[in-house]
């Protein structure tokens, strides 16, 4: 399922998000400067958990930063485990 996810990205609100039957995940960070950023909260409904959800949003949320060369600072245990599976 992972691969047909669409995630949005709100760059008004930091956050990235998917809808997916109905349910938002969502993955919100903060600008903490002008070169990095605090990614501090990922949230996954009960009913999408176990399908590589937040896995997607962790992969679109880190590109983004590194496309705009930000330093990510993980405050969510979430991201901050994804990154030390991921550290490329």
């Amino acid at each position: 399922m992972s691969e047909s996810i669409q995630v949005e990205h709100d760059a008004q609100n930091k956050c990235f998000s998917a809808v997916i039957d109905g349910y938002q995940a969502l993955l919100e960070y903060r600008v903490l400067d002008e070169h990095s950023i605090d990614i501090y909260h990922t949230f996954v409904p009960d009913e999408l958990r176990g399908q590589g959800v937040a896995a997607v949003l962790a992969k679109e949320a880190l590109a983004y930063a590194k496309q705009q060369e930000l330093t990510v600072v993980p405050s969510c245990s979430y991201i901050a485990v994804y990154l030390e599976r991921h550290p490329q």
